[in-house]
């Protein structure tokens, strides 16, 4: 497939009428009409002055209006700064006078808190909108009508600006030069590479569903890398296990990407309610954004098929990808590097330990090589000969597949012995009344640190999570799956876990969720089956 017949806006005006975009309330737009607005935003926007390399927030639900906000800035030379809609107006506020936006693009649920965060920050009321109407904000439909549907000129690629999560500090822009050069060349090659490496098909008959917040930025890139290849976009405005299936028989879904949480409440459906829908449609379930229990993802590729691809990798550099028949064939790995990309394990000593051999997991940064926003420091300091870390530790086996442990700062050090919390949550996970779960380490007199498991019940078992044993029947379960060290020595039940709104998990914020858990401890270790409510 040559590349010079992909991009949004060359795609679009050949085949305008087809439908681009389906709403989460059913309504559509063609691809000519989107073209259209996505035209007016962008002459809109430039009136106010933006020129290539400025930026521009969102901070939107998933609606039509987002998209064409971020292909306005694909087709200036913008940075689009996709921003958790999750975030306090504080922490809105801090990234708003970190990367100084141009403009602002917010949904009136969002409006109060960015409103709130605009005055601390100070962004004259023009460059404010709002995708519907909202109290100190302009219409952006509105705002951009007066302006010409036609084909703009002067066109330029521009690029996301994620910023990191902030789960242990402050969160960090992660900036790349532009790469410039025509959109839809650009972003039309970008999108065959990425979606290339799932095994997506360009053109044709391709539908991808949205099933998390586009804040996500790797959520919205796929979207718009879908759009890139001509496929058609199903937004769901929030994920829910029984409304996705129902619109994967509805649409004809054939490309979705999903978190682990997903899957897992997918799995937790009644099976007679799973096998009412028909999902044959599917191609590609790719999924990423966290670590998935190995029967989790068994049980996903028995009910779709061969057809779930997984990725790792960080918005500073690409990473790895692997699909069913290779995971099948070595469980628990997320792959070897994607193309053009590389992978390698360094100690603390800079070292290269051999295969099967744990170390911190570097990525190769490519060409275009990033630097965190307006901190040197920290760039100099997560990057090696090339390659970058974000402190995840793991290991190569001896075909190059890697194989994740967890974070640098996760690791539970129990009596000189290491202990990694993805291990001992991919094997609560299996217990059929637990919902969600996360491992944390308390601070022991006795051994260091032990083993507390955070779980969030079933809603169907809460009754029973809280019966006095519920603790001793967890800890019995890991027993019989993982070493007896790394079995928990306290369990703490929860109404819900802390999770961002792409799926991931604030490990910081769990000890105050868990009541404190991760207080130190006055004495030895606290005995087998331990548990509150």
């Amino acid at each position: 497939m040559s590349t010079g017949d992909l991009g949004f806006w060359r795609i679009a005006e050949r085949f305008p009428d087809r439908i681009a975009v389906v709403a989460p309330d059913g309504s559509s737009v063609t691809a000519g009409e989107l073209l259209a607005r996505v035209n007016r935003i962008t002459r809109l926007l430039r009136g106010l002055g933006l020129r290539p390399g400025d930026r521009v927030a969102l901070v939107a639900a998933n609606e039509i209006a987002a998209l064409e906000t971020v292909l306005a800035c694909q087709q200036a030379g913008w940075y689009l700064i996709p921003v958790n809609t999750a975030l306090s107006a504080g922490e809105i506020a801090y990234i708003m006078g970190d990367c100084a936006p141009g403009a602002v693009v917010t949904s009136p649920r969002y409006a109060d808190t960015v409103l709130a965060a605009l005055d601390e920050v100070g962004l004259a009321g023009e460059r404010r909108f709002s995708t519907l109407p909202a109290e100190g904000f302009r219409l952006l439909e509105e705002a951009a009508a007066p302006f010409s549907a036609d084909r703009v000129e002067d066109r330029v690629s521009g690029a996301f600006m994620a910023y990191t999560s902030g789960t242990t500090g402050r969160p960090k822009g992660i900036s790349r030069a532009l790469a410039g050069g025509d959109p839809d060349d650009v972003l039309g090659a970008g999108a065959l590479w990425q979606l290339g490496m799932f095994d997506v098909e360009p053109l044709g008959d391709g539908t991808h569903l949205v099933t998390s917040p586009l804040s996500h930025t790797a959520v919205n890139g796929l979207a718009l890398a879908s759009l890139h290849l001509g496929h058609r976009v199903v937004l769901m405005e929030r994920f829910d296990a029984t409304g996705m299936l129902r619109l994967i028989q509805q649409e004809r879904v054939t490309t979705t990407h999903v978190v682990p949480t997903q899957m897992h409440r997918l799995l937790a459906l009644d099976p007679e309610v799973r096998a009412s829908f028909d999902v044959s449609s599917m191609r590609n379930l790719i999924h990423g954004a966290g670590p998935c229990p190995p029967a989790v993802k068994r049980g996903i590729i028995d009910w779709f098929g061969p057809v779930v691809y997984e990725y790792y990798g960080a918005s500073e550099a690409a990473g790895t990808v692997i699909d069913s028949r290779e995971w099948l064939a070595r469980p628990g790995s997320v792959g070897r590097a994607q193309p053009g990309a590389g992978v390698r394990i360094m100690d603390d000593h800079g070292r290269e330990p051999g295969p099967g051999e744990k170390g911190r997991v570097y990525l190769e940064m490519g060409p275009r090589a990033f630097e965190y926003h307006g901190d040197p420091e920290k760039t100099r300091s997560s990057v090696t000969d090339g390659y970058v870390t974000v402190g995840d530790l793991g290991y190569l086996d001896e075909d190059g597949y890697l194989f994740l442990l967890g974070r640098t700062a996760e690791v539970i050090v129990s009596g000189g012995v290491n202990v990694y919390p993805a291990e001992v949550e991919a094997a609560l996970l299996e217990h059929p009344d637990i919902a969600d779960a996360a491992v944390i380490g308390i601070p022991d007199q006795e051994w260091g640190e032990i083993v507390c498991a955070v779980i969030q019940p079933m809603d169907g078992a809460r009754e029973r999570a809280a019966e006095p044993d519920f603790g001793d029947e967890i800890i019995r379960f890991c027993r019989e799956r993982i070493a007896r060290f790394k079995v928990p020595r306290r369990i703490e039940t929860v109404e819900t876990l802390p999770r961002g709104a792409n799926g991931k998990l604030r490990k910081h914020l769990l000890p105050q969720a868990a009541g404190g858990a991760g207080e130190p401890s006055g004495g030895p270790a606290e005995t087998d089956g331990r548990r509150s409510g």
